[in-house]
């Protein structure tokens, strides 16, 4: 079979959208395909043809990617990717990442970002699973988050999403710079965040509701979340699904935790997405009430290595060299000397002996400081080559702060 990858053209935008759709098995509404169709950046969305027809999707976001350190650093947010099932296993999806993977470093992004709906795939291309996301369901009947002092002087609104979407994207926009892992959002995005389409509601769902907590008259933190109604013999026992919570101060966040605990004629409360750390752990009296599933979020992948591992900063002075590997990206084969610390870092070619061995995907997995260096050599797939060296290297990766990847894409 000859494959050709190449750009998609503007009147191909309808059959390859579609094609996307069968590939993953679902029929979005008119409001979610136009939501996203808004998004797409021409000249970022690729098609595998085979004989006239299109057997393969691919596209890219421009985001900005905080890094630990906290600066933003450009990042090809990969996504839409599917394959028809006519054309598996027929080397369509390695012609695709060719092509995207080329495409990101001549745009000059040092790295490449996405969420895998399986996530088997992406490692033989360099991606390494770097953050994760907490989900948790509580018994609100059995556990409340505790009062911080203050909270009773946070002001709590509940708003319609649209008319607070510009203060709310101004909060969101306030944590990006804490959390490695987070996305600076291009124009647009705030209203895919607000998206709610009424065929994708459970069963006596509301519609999204929003609190906004405020503070000085200006709006500091919100949620977004909407209830599913349920009823028992002994009582009502909704359901509260938090879809985002933002707040930069602890007061307020303490405040909305609270609020979204009490609200009136529930019982229990979903997070789909939070960071492994969240202080919600640590406010509530007893952890064992909120049930607790950890799963991979964020791949990354280090596109240009030297400018990548150079863009962040590192806990603790480092000076080591690695032996890196990189078959997909041949560009980022052979031996970097790593020399950072808080303040910055430089990242360069060398033919020193190497120190530690690794491939690119455990960069990727460890970059954002995710997973440490450490735990990948304990499955072999880190090598110190000179004692010590892992265990420097592994605590200089690591941040203070879990990465965390606030919402898919």
């Amino acid at each position: 079979m000859t494959t050709e990858v190449r750009v998609l053209q503007p009147d191909e935008g309808d059959v390859w959208y579609g094609k996307l759709e069968r590939a993953f098995s679902e029929e979005e509404t008119d409001e979610e395909r136009a939501a996203w169709r808004g998004l797409m950046e021409p000249g970022r969305s690729l098609a595998a043809w085979d004989d006239g027809e299109i057997v393969g999707t691919a596209g890219a976001f421009s985001f900005g990617v905080t890094v630990p350190g906290g600066a933003s650093v450009p990042a090809a947010g990969v996504t839409m990717v599917s394959v028809q099932p006519t054309h598996r296993r027929r080397g369509v999806l390695t012609a695709m990442m060719r092509r995207q993977l080329d495409d990101v470093r001549e745009r000059g992004e040092p790295l490449a970002i996405l969420t895998a709906s399986e996530s088997a795939i992406y490692g033989r291309f360099g991606y390494g699973a770097a953050t994760q996301e907490m989900r948790i369901k509580a018994d609100t009947t059995r556990v409340a988050p505790s009062a911080l002092p203050g909270c009773d002087d946070v002001r709590l609104r509940l708003k319609e999403p649209d008319e607070v979407l510009a203060a709310c994207e101004a909060v969101y926009a306030r944590t990006v710079a804490g959390r490695a892992g987070m996305l600076v959002r291009p124009p647009g995005w705030d209203r895919l965040m607000i998206l709610d389409p009424e065929d994708d509601r459970d069963d006596d769902e509301t519609p999204l509701q929003c609190v906004v907590a405020e503070t000085g008259g200006e709006v500091t933190g919100y949620a977004r979340y909407s209830v599913v109604m349920d009823w028992a013999e002994a009582g009502a026992q909704g359901t509260v699904q938090v879809r985002e919570l933002a707040a930069p101060d602890p007061v307020v966040g303490a405040a909305l935790w609270r609020y979204l605990f009490g609200i009136d004629l529930t019982a229990w409360l979903t997070a789909q997405n939070l960071p492994v750390d969240d202080p919600l752990l640590h406010l509530v009296p007893d952890m064992r009430r909120c049930l607790i599933g950890l799963r991979e979020a964020a791949f990354v992948r280090p596109v240009e290595l030297g400018a990548a591992l150079a863009a962040r900063t590192y806990q603790v002075p480092v000076d080591t060299v690695l032996q890196v590997a990189d078959p997909f990206c041949p560009w980022n084969e052979g031996r970097w000397r790593l020399s950072a610390d808080r303040t910055g870092a430089v990242c360069e070619r060398t033919t020193d002996p190497a120190e530690l061995a690794l491939s690119v995907r455990e960069l990727g997995s460890a970059y954002l400081g995710g997973f440490t260096l450490s735990a990948m050599a304990g499955a072999g797939r880190v090598r110190e080559l000179r004692p010590g060296a892992l265990a420097a290297a592994s605590v200089a990766f690591g941040v203070d702060v879990a990465p965390w990847l606030p919402h898919e894409f």
